[in-house]
């Protein structure tokens, strides 16, 4: 017979539309709703609306953003002009190495469609969050790490696929 902890957490409708939408999102998939709890207070919707910039590249990663609705594309500038390098849909998240400290970002963001509404979770918060849950730390910092490991497999590939184009042993300099 299954018996109910009487002292278990109950989460609200709300808060279980939440987890189900921040699971989305390969960062935060492996998290228990306990651990997932600890983000709501910081996350917070922000419209934007089409040509908006949410970042530039350099700027300080401030946060991270996950993208509910509309389409973001993440852009690198090359002289005075902006080149695609994906378009972010919707339940996917960007602005990724906020997860890190000290960093800057590495692409533009900037707003495909006629609005876009995101979730934003600032940097500070998720900083915190790993300093006082290092379960939390380690399950987030796998799943980065992943994430950029198959980013790199994706830039290599491509880099055998166009070979001549460009030097990737700059990358390494």
């Amino acid at each position: 017979m299954n018996k109910l902890n009487p002292f278990r957490k109950k989460y609200s409708d709300s808060e279980l539309r939440q987890f189900e939408f921040l699971r989305k999102v390969r960062f935060f998939r492996d998290l228990s709703f306990a651990e997932l709890s600890r983000f709501l207070p910081a996350i917070h919707q922000r419209k934007y609306e089409r040509d908006e910039v949410v970042f530039f590249r350099n700027d300080p990663s401030q946060a991270l953003y996950i993208l509910e609705k509309g389409e973001v594309t993440l852009n690198i500038d090359i002289r005075s002009d902006f080149e695609t390098i994906i378009k972010v849909k919707e339940g996917n998240a960007f602005g990724e190495n906020s997860m890190l400290e000290n960093s800057k970002r590495i692409y533009t963001a900037i707003v495909n469609t006629e609005e876009a509404l995101l979730w934003v979770i600032p940097n500070y918060a998720i900083l915190d969050i790993f300093q006082n849950n290092q379960k939390i730390r380690a399950k987030m910092m796998t799943s980065l790490a992943s994430y950029y490991n198959q980013t790199n497999q994706q830039l290599f590939t491509s880099y055998r696929n166009s070979y001549g184009f460009f030097n990737l042993g700059q990358m390494f300099e």
